[in-house]
């Protein structure tokens, strides 16, 4: 019987390859963290520190540095960094260089509400607690609380879709009657909106409004412009 070198030597070769394979699969897991690479979505607003998040990557009391590839929880050291009240997102993955990478999505404050409480409201319109590793360039809401959030939003959520609003209001205040009163920016005069209603029509009124009387050059004529009324514009001058 003639012996088939040919397929010896292939099936010789395979069996080195999947050793050499399986022991760098080994090894390669065997290996120590190197590295932990954290990067937010906006590195200009970091509200959580990167000291924070490497506190919440700590899994039974071990730092990741001191695990190997092969004992890193994963799945658990993600859910941890999810958990924070100020990270919306997390990814958290390991190269095959040993180096842990953590990609941040953080939560976005579009309002302030300062009170008894303060907080800010999110994009989603949900309370956000604030950081101490840095302060978000929103609008101030005063007299509002908790139990307003809905109507908040719903106001803020509609000035930040305005380009022209986004820029021109700076405050909004909320009355004991349930109104709210906005401040414009380096204008003297307060805006009185009433309740969160007919917003789109009681913003277009304001608009023409503020064209007109910018084309007088009569908007620091005025104390008080009330858009609360049905179909028109009732300014209280100084």
């Amino acid at each position: 019987m003639k012996i088939n070198w040919f397929y010896i030597k292939m099936v010789v070769l395979l069996g080195f390859t999947v050793f050499l394979y399986g022991f760098s699969v080994q090894r390669n897991a065997a290996r120590q963290v190197e590295n932990v690479t954290i990067s937010f979505d906006d590195e200009s607003a970091p509200f959580v520190t990167r000291e924070t998040v490497n506190k919440l990557l700590i899994v039974s009391g071990k730092k990741v540095s001191e695990t190997s590839k092969e004992n890193l929880a994963l799945s658990i050291m993600e859910k941890r960094v999810k958990a924070h009240p100020i990270i919306k997102n997390a990814d958290v993955y390991v190269s095959m260089s040993g180096e842990v990478g953590v990609a941040i999505e953080q939560r976005k404050p579009i309002a302030r509400l300062n009170g008894a409480t303060s907080f800010y409201i999110d994009q989603s319109g949900e309370v956000m607690p604030l950081s101490e590793n840095h302060a978000a360039h929103v609008p101030l809401v005063t007299g509002a609380t908790d139990k307003n959030i809905d109507e908040v939003f719903e106001l803020v959520d509609f000035i930040n879709k305005d380009t022209f609003l986004s820029k021109h209001i700076i405050g909004i205040s909320r009355t004991t009657s349930g109104e709210y009163m906005l401040k414009a920016r380096k204008l003297a005069y307060t805006i009185s909106l009433g309740k969160v209603e007919q917003l789109n029509k009681r913003f277009s009124n304001y608009k023409a409004f503020y064209q007109k009387a910018q084309k007088d050059k009569s908007l620091d004529n005025y104390k008080t412009i009330v858009l609360k009324y049905d179909g028109q514009v009732v300014c209280e001058k100084k």
